[in-house]
C-alpha cells in the first residue's frame, strides 16, 4: 500500500517508515524538519519538506494519493505548550485539521493517529483502560484530545481512523533535548558525566515503551476496524528513580541527580492497560525496560566516538 507519514524524519515517526518499508509498503513522509533529522529518512521514502499546516500539501495529496495517513507530526513538548497554548494549539489542532481534511478530499482511506496518555489526566485508576475518563491538564494533551474528537467527524465523512494512545516513547534517534524524552536526556547527560535534573522526589511513574514496539502497533493497526482506538504500552509502572538506577547500572557510572521542584501540568502516576490491542490485535511490547534501555545506550554510546 502507498503510506503516507507525517514527522517521518522525527523520532518514531522514522522507526514506523523503515517497519512500514520493510513489510513491503511505498512510503512518503511530510515533514519540516524542525525536530526531525534527515538522517533519520530512509533512502527508499520519498520524502516532502512541508509544514502539515501548509495548504500546499494539498499538492503532495493529489499528486501521490496516499491510501494511508499515518499522523505522527506534533508539538510534543507539554511545558512548551503551557507557555504558548496558542502556538501548540496552531500545529496540532489546526495542522491535524489541514492533514484529514486533504486525505478526505484525495481519497484516503483511514489515518493512524498518535495520540497520547495524557489525555486521560491524573488516572482515577491504574493501570489506565481506554474508557478512563479524560480529563487533560494541560495544553498539548488537550490538543490531542480535539484531534481525537474530529477523527470520528472525519469517520463520518469517509475517512476511517485508529487512533494509538502512547506512553513516553523512548529509543534510539531520540533527541536528548526534547523536554518529553526522559530517557534520552538522562542518558545523554550521564554519558556527558552530568548530573542530570530530576523535578520532585523522583518518585512520580511513568509507562515507558520501546519505540520499535510503538511503530510495530502502528503497522498492526492496519488491520484494525475503523473508529477503534487503543491503549499502547507496557502496564507496568515505573518510577523516575527506577529509571534512573537502570540506567546508571547498565553505563557503570554513578548518578548524583539535582533535585529541584517539581513542574506544573505533569501528572503523578501512569500506566496503560494494553489488554483490548492484545487481544484484538495481537500486540504486545517485545522489549522490557532494562533491554530497551540497553538498545538506547548503545546507540547513544556510538553518537561520541
Amino acid at each position: 500500500m502507498k503510506c503516507l507519514v507525517t514527522g517521518g524524519a522525527g523520532f518514531v515517526g522514522s522507526c514506523l517508515a523503515d517497519k512500514l518499508i520493510g513489510e513491503g509498503h511505498q512510503v512518503l513522509i511530510i515533514d519540516d524538519l524542525s525536530t526531525g533529522r534527515r538522517e533519520n529518512l530512509n533512502s527508499k521514502a520519498k520524502f516532502y519538506k512541508i509544514n502539515i499546516s501548509d495548504p500546499k500539501i494539498c499538492q503532495i495529496f493529489e499528486k501521490e494519493k496516499p491510501e494511508l495517513v499515518f499522523h505522527y507530526a506534533a508539538e510534543t513538548e507539554i511545558q512548551k505548550s503551557i507557555e504558548n497554548p496558542k502556538e501548540n494549539a496552531d500545529v496540532n489542532i489546526s495542522g491535524a485539521i489541514n492533514v484529514l481534511e486533504t486525505a478526505r478530499k484525495f481519497g484516503t482511506k483511514k489515518v493512524v493517529f498518535a495520540s497520547s496518555v495524557a489525555i486521560y489526566g491524573e488516572p482515577v485508576f491504574l493501570p489506565i483502560k481506554e474508557d478512563h475518563p479524560l480529563n487533560p491538564i494541560s495544553p498539548y494533551p488537550i490538543t490531542k484530545l480535539v484531534v481525537e474528537k474530529y477523527l470520528f467527524y472525519y469517520q463520518s465523512l469517509g475517512l476511517g481512523f485508529v487512533s494509538l494512545r502512547y506512553p513516553n516513547i523512548y529509543g534510539p534517534r531520540q533527541l536528548s533535548s526534547a523536554e518529553g524524552g526522559a530517557v534520552s536526556i538522562f542518558i545523554n547527560e550521564i554519558l556527558n558525566k552530568r548530573n542530570p535534573i530530576v523535578y520532585g522526589n523522583g518518585e512520580q511513574t511513568r509507562d515507558f515503551l520501546f519505540v520499535e514496539d510503538a511503530a510495530d502497533a502502528a503497522v498492526l493497526s492496519l488491520k484494525a476496524k475503523p473508529g477503534s482506538i487503543y491503549n499502547v504500552g507496557t502496564s507496568k509502572e515505573t518510577s523516575i528513580n527506577e529509571l534512573l538506577r537502570l540506567i546508571s547500572q547498565e553505563t557503570k557510572i554513578a548518578i548524583n541527580p539535582n533535585r529541584i521542584s517539581a513542574r506544573f501540568g505533569e501528572i503523578e502516576k501512569s500506566c496503560l492497560d494494553y489488554s483490548k490491542i492484545k487481544k484484538e490485535l495481537n500486540w504486545q511490547p517485545k522489549n522490557n525496560l532494562a533491554d530497551g534501555l540497553k538498545k538506547t545506550i548503545n546507540w547513544f554510546g556510538k553518537q561520541y566516538v
